[in-house]
């Protein structure tokens, strides 16, 4: 299931499931909540668990079935034409940060490393993990605000988010993709001028309000059986800047998961970026930011598209 956030046009925030491929013309939304009202599939599904995707996701398996069976069974008049609501990060107000990881791919962290004339590491290493706070979350066709008296150089990084379904510690990289809910597409804007300021500071440079782009849509594990073999891209103004596969993830998903859980306990609905691959502006020659009117499209096959503009605040 393509499970998503969307308000009418009556101005309510509504859960839905999405109806036919994805970027059809024609798609639309089963409106859970009114779905429930209008038939007997619903008589297995508790209120609460329809209030949004975070009561959803620690209903755990059992709720996401039946909302399945819910969808199938939606009559069309709970069903709305994608075009006619606003969709909304899929998780519009996360609980807690998001966790992140820095300089996953092995080109995109080469390139890095030449920007800010840094050495080689001598060893493979660890997941370099940091976090974005809640305020960063803004929907896949929201704006992106650009504030010119904190920072000149806004930059784009598309990448794959995992959704945490089924909370724990001491996930074994065996068992993590089981503790997965769903995967959906991300842009960790960052202000790589405050990023790379005395003292290294990543988690501010990475913490501007509305600088995360989230969505469309949380596509549900058993649809992504193997998050390592997705295609990510991202253009500018039409122009692509980055194209690689998940493939190429120096630790994969997998090991993320397991890396985060042996310090700290992953609860439902925790949201972890895994990392952007080569084609960031701070890593081009000469080197590039986003500005003023500048419009970012972000993919993965199998997802789903961001496109959000930057707009001066």
């Amino acid at each position: 299931m393509r499970i998503t956030t969307f308000r009418d046009a009556a101005g309510s925030v509504r859960l839905g499931v999405l109806l036919g491929e994805i970027g059809a013309s024609d798609a639309r939304l089963v409106d859970l909540p009114r779905a429930a009202t209008l038939t007997s599939a619903s008589d297995n599904v508790a209120p609460e668990t329809l209030r949004d995707l975070l009561a959803l996701i620690a209903g755990g398996p059992q709720a996401l079935a039946r909302v399945a069976a819910l969808m199938l069974g939606a009559p069309a008049a709970a069903t709305l034409a994608v075009a006619e609501v606003e969709l909304l990060a899929p998780i519009p107000r996360p609980r807690k940060n998001l966790f992140c990881v820095g300089r996953n791919y092995a080109e995109h962290a080469a390139e890095s490393r030449r920007a800010s004339g840094e050495a080689a590491p001598t060893g493979p290493g660890s997941p370099n993990i940091f976090t974005k706070p809640p305020t960063t979350v803004i929907g896949p066709a929201d704006a992106i605000p650009f504030d010119a008296t904190v920072t000149q150089q806004m930059d784009w990084e598309v990448e794959l988010a995992v959704i945490i379904g089924v909370g724990g510690r001491h996930i074994s990289r065996e068992q993590a993709l089981a503790h997965v809910f769903g995967y959906t597409v991300a842009n960790d804007i960052t202000a790589r001028d405050i990023q790379h300021l005395p003292g290294v500071q990543w988690f501010l440079g990475k913490s501007m309000d509305g600088s995360c782009p989230l969505g469309p849509w949380i596509v549900t594990a058993d649809e992504l059986p193997d998050p390592q073999r997705l295609r990510l891209s991202l253009s500018v103004n039409g122009a692509v800047k980055q194209d690689d596969t998940t493939a190429n993830m120096i630790f994969d998903v997998a090991t993320i998961i397991e890396t985060l859980s042996r310090v700290l306990t992953l609860e439902p609905g925790d949201i972890i970026l895994t990392g952007t691959p080569a084609g960031v502006g701070y890593g081009r020659v000469p080197q590039e930011f986003l500005q003023p009117g500048d419009l970012v499209e972000s993919t993965i096959e199998g997802i789903g598209a961001l496109r959000n503009r930057v707009v001066a605040v």
